[in-house]
């Protein structure tokens, strides 16, 4: 499937201070034949070009060994990589909102650790981050994603558009980076159910892309199941738009007007002595039915996007964490220390 090939116009405003250290941002999930090596080629690409780099892994509740393979990376490269183990598995963006809270360079670069997105290509982001955009995302001639996966993109695509209003043409990819203005905007942030996209689009216009390489998956396969997808899809609808609930009151009001007329059929069709009529059929039978099943099918609909709501403001009044970072792993004497109000205080709700 390919993506939109156009860059879409974005309002990249004076240029912002020259970018001299450089974050690269990696969730990490199953990933310990992949996240050692990606670790060395982003040192190995990026030192040359900045003056200081600095790569944040966030485990994210990996059940394999990624664990031991990112503390042997961190014996490799002292001083480059903070590290930060999570206590469960919370989710992608769960992850990375945790990690744009450890970052400390000017900018930031998101890349998954499945060596789909060539770790060079970071240069070509950061450069086009320069010219004065608080977010830069990639886009691709030819996606090597999974039918599956890039049906599900499709759908979301169509998705963010409508709620979200995303500018036509822009193809929210995971792999894109975040000037420092924008990583404090999205920070802020601290609800259970964060959807990064989402909170970039309600933060900034200044918006760009950039055409990238996208190659097929070394290893393993796509974490992303119908049940994640769908999980991040009802992030987008409850979490950043009330459509959902508008949607709901238009139904009702022509439902309702769909039962007035046929009200008025039915009244009509006895006065006149059957519009309609059917021997087979009792009196009174399809206007019962009829109504029972579009009310109450209309009612159940209501209910369930009203629960959702209801569901996730008691989460967030609850306290629910947004992630619960287990330790900190880093030489690194500018790593920001994790936010006390998520290890401690939201502890005791996991």
């Amino acid at each position: 499937m390919n993506a939109s090939p156009s860059p879409v116009p974005a309002a990249a405003d004076e240029p912002r201070a020259a970018i001299e250290r450089v974050s690269v941002l990696v969730p990490v999930y199953n990933s310990q034949t992949t996240i050692g090596r990606l670790v060395d080629v982003v040192a190995e690409t990026l030192t040359p070009h900045y003056p200081e780099v600095e790569v944040v892994l966030v485990n994210d509740g990996s059940p394999d060994d990624s664990h031991s393979v990112i503390l042997q990376a961190i014996e490799r490269h002292p001083g480059l990589i903070t590290y930060v183990r999570l206590a469960r598995n919370f989710g992608e963006h769960n992850a990375v909102m945790c990690g744009l809270r450890h970052v400390t360079g000017d900018c930031v670069v998101i890349i998954d650790d499945d060596f789909q997105n060539p770790p060079d290509q970071i240069l070509v982001l950061v450069e086009k981050l320069r010219e004065g955009y608080d977010v830069v995302f990639s886009y691709y001639e030819n996606k090597r994603h999974s039918w599956f996966r890039n049906l599900g993109s499709s759908f979301n695509d169509l998705v963010a558009t409508w709620m979200l209003r995303k500018p036509r043409g822009l193809y929210l990819s995971s792999f894109k980076a975040l000037n420092r203005f924008l990583i404090d905007a999205v920070t802020v942030y601290d609800g259970p159910y964060p959807y990064l996209d989402g909170l970039v689009l309600r933060s900034t216009s200044s918006i760009g892309q950039v055409l990238c390489d996208h190659r097929e998956r070394e290893e393993g396969e796509s974490n992303y199941t119908l049940a994640r997808l769908l999980r991040l899809w009802l992030n987008m609808f409850t979490g950043f738009s009330i459509l959902p609930l508008r949607v709901a009151s238009f139904l009702g009001f022509v439902m309702s007007a769909v039962g007035f007329a046929m009200a008025l059929f039915f009244i009509i069709s006895w006065a006149v002595g059957g519009i309609l009529k059917s021997d087979a059929i009792p009196p009174g039978w399809a206007s019962l039915i009829v109504s029972i099943t579009i009310f109450a099918g209309l009612q159940l609909s209501v209910l369930g996007v009203l629960g959702e709501y209801l569901g996730r403001v008691f989460q967030v009044l609850n306290r629910a964490p947004q992630f619960v970072v287990r330790e900190v792993y880093s030489t690194r004497e500018s790593a920001a220390e994790p936010s006390t109000e998520n290890v401690i205080e939201h502890a005791h709700h996991d």
